[in-house]
């Protein structure tokens, strides 16, 4: 059906690929075997996935050739997503990162993984998670080099998006598992506002924290894959009222508020990330429309990282009690994290929660006073290397503490030559805001409409 070859559609985002799906100058087998055979060419060495079966996906191609054919389709339909290994599959295991769940298949879909499926996506695999989404490192590679660490736990989904093996994937994030894998791996990561995307059938670690995100290879692929996963409708009042709000979601003709702040991890940034960091806000100001300021958080934002341990810690120790006392779990840092959290009363947990809500009523006050966005570094640096390598701590956890919506923004590269990002973040409930801010930067130039691949895979 087309001239062009599986090298280069490979290639292409979900944006230049729907089109040429709906008007059929491509099939969605083509597509999806495109994806495939770039799999085959870079799996051993990045490790990405944990579990591909390509005659299932292409089975999910024909049939959305035949949708396409017949004008039946969704607006993804035909579209190959990567789903991380802790969202139910009913056609794929679910073993999130564990040998505990090997082979394990629920029966039903995530929510999220319905609402794609209904849209006409094809699930082109799992990929490698940390054991139950926390922190031991999984064998997933950087792909811009093999002995560098790809981030946290949602690792394979930033793995197989910035080597173009998939358009788009799916993460989650509780600290900081969106943005840093996204961030080492050079690629856009979404997190939307805490509550905008159902949680319902996946892996569950912090009710407080746990947040589905988005990889892809530009903001336009994001805001596709978020429109469609997010909840919808009077049903969910809150969100149907803000979302639909242009005055919560556009600064109309006035120039963009942004401000750029260091935060509480600031000194744990490389040298080099600071300058990257002071140097982009110089560059922001020169942009169109964009008015740049320095942001000071207050003192309250000094303990997020504590409050947060506290939450976290005590809600692995309730959700993963059992594993605990059988000693079925595998690596040492559950242990430590939940054998913390068992030293923690229910009191504790409780005055954790409400100077969570208190920090995130904070910030909203300050973003709906001041500021449209606020940047920051979205790591501390380039990837460590070493796959075991412990990253430094940055701010990313203090923004999923308070439920705010975070993008990373590949911009910057270290002195090894590896990429990291900044982070910008809005308002809670202002996403698409905060993604209409990305694309006016990524239309004035300041981000590539299409992350290239890494030189290592090309």
């Amino acid at each position: 059906m087309s001239a062009r070859t599986p090298t280069q559609l490979a290639e292409y985002t979900a944006s230049q690929l729907l089109p040429l799906l709906k008007a059929r100058e491509v099939s969605a087998r083509e597509v999806t075997q495109a994806c495939l055979d770039s799999i085959a060419r870079r799996e051993a060495d990045i490790h990405a996935w944990t579990y591909l079966d390509p005659e299932l996906a292409l089975r999910q191609a024909d049939e959305a050739d035949r949708q396409l054919a017949a004008g039946t389709g969704g607006k993804l339909c035909g579209l190959p997503v990567a789903v991380k290994d802790i969202f139910n599959t009913a056609d794929m295991p679910t073993q999130m990162g564990s040998p505990l769940f090997k082979d394990f298949t629920p029966g039903n879909d995530a929510r999220v993984v319905h609402y794609l499926r209904m849209a006409g996506a094809i699930m082109l695999g799992k990929t490698v998670t940390a054991e139950f989404a926390v922190h031991a490192p999984g064998p997933t590679c950087n792909p811009h080099h093999l002995e560098y660490i790809p981030g946290t736990s949602s690792s394979g989904s930033a793995a197989a998006v910035a080597a173009h093996m998939a358009p788009v994937a799916l993460g989650t994030q509780t600290a900081g598992s969106i943005i840093r894998p996204s961030s080492y791996c050079g690629v856009v990561g979404f997190k939307p506002s805490f509550g905008l995307v159902p949680r319902t059938a996946m892996l569950k670690t912090t009710d407080t924290l746990d947040t589905v995100g988005i990889f892809a290879r530009n903001v336009d692929d994001a805001q596709l894959i978020f429109d469609t996963i997010r909840v919808h409708g009077i049903d969910f009042p809150i969100a149907h009222e803000i979302l639909n709000d242009p005055a919560r979601q556009s600064v109309g003709e006035r120039p963009w508020r942004v401000a750029v702040v260091q935060g509480p991890r600031w000194q744990d940034a490389e040298p080099y990330a600071q300058q990257a960091l002071q140097d982009f806000a110089v560059r922001l100001a020169d942009v169109a429309n964009v008015h740049v300021d320095h942001l000071v958080l207050p003192d309250s934002f000094n303990r997020a990282h504590e409050i947060h341990a506290t939450i976290y810690d005590k809600a692995l120790a309730y959700y993963f009690k059992e594993e605990f006392e059988a000693h079925t779990l595998v690596s040492p840092v559950m242990y430590d994290i939940v054998t913390r959290g068992n030293l923690l009363s229910p009191d504790q947990y409780q005055g954790a929660l409400k100077q969570q809500n208190a920090l995130a009523r904070e910030l909203d006050d300050l973003l709906a006073a001041q500021y449209d966005i606020v940047i920051d570094l979205s790591t501390g640096g380039e990837a460590l290397k070493g796959l075991d390598s412990v990253d430094r701590p940055d701010n990313s956890l203090i923004w999923t503490l308070c439920g705010v919506p975070s993008i990373n923004l590949p911009l910057f590269t270290g002195p090894l030559g590896l990429p990291f990002g900044a982070q910008a973040f809005a308002r809670r409930y202002n996403d698409y805001l905060l993604l209409s801010f990305a694309r006016h930067l990524q239309a004035q130039g300041v981000l590539h409409a299409n992350t290239p691949l890494p030189a290592f895979a090309r």
